[in-house]
């Protein structure tokens, strides 16, 4: 019988997907701004001001809805 609890954790991924908008482009590199204000670099081609979801540290995975932020505090 396989370690159920090293199974669950196989299925978290190790780098979260992040959403954020694309503020600068320097060749294949991307300056993303995440929505609290942070700025994260990414690589991957998108144009300035547009959505995108992708890893910290890593790459663009795809275009992300532009969509109103909502924060709520509990």
């Amino acid at each position: 019988m396989a370690n159920v609890l090293a199974a669950f954790l196989n299925l978290i991924p190790t780098s979260p997907l992040l959403v954020g908008q694309v503020v600068a482009i320097d060749g294949s590199s991307v300056r993303i701004e995440l929505p609290d204000g942070t700025l994260c670099s990414a690589r991957g081609l998108a144009a300035v001001g547009t959505s995108v979801y992708f890893r910290a540290g890593g790459v663009i995975e795809s275009d992300a809805p532009t969509l109103p932020f909502v924060e709520i505090e509990v």
